[in-house]
């Protein structure tokens, strides 16, 4: 399988005070395109960082990560907007929606940032919707969507770009069972369609009972990688 994610001897360290404090310790991690893989590990095991510095919001210490094969390493502030914007969509486990939008205008509000016109963006954005089960609710604000739907929305904001990658950092903690499951379901049909990649930081065990590709992380080191055949949605 073609490698969107390489990570090599990847490490991030932070200073507290006069303290050191290490957060990666030498990752090497390859995935593939096309991957549905889950990152598992207690409170500071470092996936939060590891994703942070995967899709460009933070920068290792030391190491190298490739994206679609291209260091991302040298790449300016700018020029790693440009990458996040493309190629990479994020899912938070806070929605971080604009509270004065509509669901619609906050999914084609990304879409504006890429310069999209108008006419196609409003057809993507709505396009997204529809992917994600929230066609005719477009002109809602987010204080009118469940927690489910929210996330919902956040989730189509991601695909809108159509991204290769999709990082997500434990999307499914502030949802109930009901939506939880409805949201691996969607996400799962997004990968088989599109087949964008995911890799997904969670604590949540039916997430990773749906994955195909396990990695667990322990104080900054992956600790086990294995493949599976994920469970039926």
């Amino acid at each position: 399988m073609t490698p969107i994610i390489q990570c090599r001897g990847v490490e991030r360290t932070y200073t507290q005070g006069a303290v050191a404090v290490p957060a990666l310790r030498g990752v090497d991690l390859t995935i593939g395109r096309g991957d549905f893989a889950t990152l598992a590990g207690p409170s500071g095991s470092g996936k939060t960082t590891l994703l942070s510095v995967i899709g460009g919001l933070d920068r290792p210490s030391a190491g190298e990560i490739l994206i679609e094969g291209r260091s991302i390493g040298g790449l300016d502030a700018a020029q790693l907007a440009e990458l996040r914007l493309h190629k990479i969509g994020f899912v938070f486990q806070s929605y971080s929606l604009i509270p004065v939008l509509t669901a619609l205008e906050n999914v084609e509000f990304i879409l504006r940032l890429l310069g999209v016109p108008r006419a196609e963006r409003l057809a993507r954005a709505r396009e997204a919707l529809h992917q994600v089960g929230l066609a005719g609710l477009e002109d809602r604000r987010p204080a009118r969507l469940s927690g489910g739907q929210q996330q919902r929305v956040a989730v189509a904001r991601a695909l809108a770009p159509r991204p290769a990658l999709v990082l997500a950092d434990e999307p499914t903690a502030n949802l109930d069972s009901a939506n939880a499951g409805e949201l691996i379901a969607l996400m799962q049909d997004l990968n088989a369609a599109s087949g964008i990649t995911f890799l997904i930081a969670t604590h949540d065990a039916r997430v990773i009972a749906h994955s195909r590709r396990h990695i667990e992380m322990t104080d900054g080191r992956i600790t086990l990688d294995e493949s599976s055949s994920p469970a039926a949605a």
